[in-house]
C-alpha cells in the first residue's frame, strides 16, 4: 500500500530550530521525527512512501535517500494541493499522513474500516479532553461524518473527537481539488464529501502533534526510555545529575550541573553548576524555549 506524507511546511512555530532544519528532521529521542513515522507506516504494511515536500527537501533526501520518494511542490499548495500534487499519478487507495504527528494509530484497522464502508475518504479521529481548542468532527453511528464544528465553546461541544491527521483516500477524491492554487483539504475538500462518502473512525491511544515548543518537548520525553536517554557520544560528568531527559550526540554536562525534564540537542553544553529544567537547549548552550 502507498502513503503520502505531508512534509512541506516551514514549521514556523518551532523556530529558530526550523530555520536550518525542516520539522520532519528535528530529533525526537535522538532520531529524526520522520524515522518514527516511517517505522509506524512500515509496521502497517505501507511499502511505498511518497513525501510531499516543500521546505528544505534536500535535508530529508540526504538522510533517507532512495528509501523514500520525493515530490517537491513548485510553490506552497496547502494541504489539499500538496496531496493532489504528490498523488496525481496514483490509481489505488492510498493513505495520507501529516508529517508532524506521532501516533500508535492502528492504521490497518482504519483501512479495513474504510473498505468495509466503501468510503471515498476516511479520517482518523482522536478524543480530547477540551475540544473547545480545536475543530471537532461529528459522526453518525456508522461513522459517516455529519458535520465539522470549529472550536465549540466549553461545555457545549457537539463532539470530543478531532482530526488526527491521518486519512485513507480513494484516488477519485483528487478530482475535487482545484489545480493551480493553494487548497485546504480540511476547509475546502472535507465539506464537499459530507454525506457523499466521508467517514471517520475514532481511536484512543498515543497521539502527539509535535508542532509547538511545548509538544515538541513533551514528545521527546514521551518517546525516550524510562529514566531518560543519553547518546553514547555525550559526556556527563560523574558529579552532574541528569534525570528524565534526552541528551543528544556530542553534548557535555559539566560537574555540578543538573538537567531534568529537558532536551539537549546535538552539541549542547551545560556549564558547571548550571540547572536546566523543562527546556530544549540548542548547541550554543542557550535555551531554545
Amino acid at each position: 500500500m502507498i502513503a503520502v506524507v505531508l512534509v512541506g511546511g516551514e514549521g514556523t512555530r518551532l523556530r529558530p530550530l526550523t530555520y536550518t532544519t525542516p520539522k520532519p528532521m528535528l530529533p525526537i529521542a535522538n532520531r529524526p521525527f520522520l524515522e518514527h513515522q516511517v517505522a509506524h507506516l512500515r509496521a502497517h504494511g505501507i511499502d511505498r512512501i511518497v513525501l510531499a515536500c516543500g521546505y528544505r527537501p534536500d535535508a530529508i533526501r540526504a538522510h533517507f535517500g532512495a528509501e523514500l520518494e520525493y515530490v517537491v511542490e513548485p510553490e506552497p499548495l496547502g494541504t489539499g494541493g500538496a496531496i493532489a500534487y504528490a498523488a496525481r499519478a496514483l490509481t489505488e487507495t492510498f493513505v495520507v499522513a501529516n508529517g508532524d504527528v506521532l501516533t500508535d494509530l492502528d492504521l490497518s484497522a482504519l483501512v479495513r474500516f474504510h473498505r468495509d464502508r466503501e468510503a471515498r475518504m476516511t479520517l482518523a479521529l482522536h478524543p480530547v479532553d477540551d475540544p473547545s481548542r480545536y475543530g471537532v468532527v461529528v459522526t453518525a453511528a456508522d461513522g459517516a461524518v455529519t458535520a465539522f464544528v470549529e472550536k465549540p465553546p466549553p461545555g457545549d461541544a457537539a463532539a470530543s473527537t478531532i482530526n488526527a491527521g491521518t486519512y485513507v483516500v480513494e484516488p477519485e477524491v483528487l478530482g475535487l481539488i482545484p489545480q493551480g492554487r493553494a487548497v485546504s483539504v480540511e476547509y475546502e475538500v472535507f465539506p464537499l464529501l459530507v454525506g457523499a462518502g466521508l467517514y471517520a473512525r475514532s481511536s484512543d491511544g498515543y497521539w502527539r502533534d509535535i508542532g509547538t515548543p511545548e509538544s515538541y518537548l513533551a514528545a521527546n520525553l514521551e518517546r525516550m526510555p524510562a529514566g531518560g536517554l543519553v547518546d553514547p557520544s555525550a559526556r556527563v560528568d560523574p558529579d552532574a545529575v541528569v534525570t528524565g531527559s534526552v541528551v543528544g550526540p556530542g553534548c557535555r554536562v559539566e560537574a555540578g550541573a543538573t538537567v531534568s525534564g529537558s532536551v539537549l540537542l546535538e552539541g549542547a553544553v551545560v556549564a558547571a553548576g548550571r540547572t536546566v529544567e523543562n527546556l530544549v537547549m540548542a548547541s550554543d548552550g542557550e535555551p531554545v524555549w
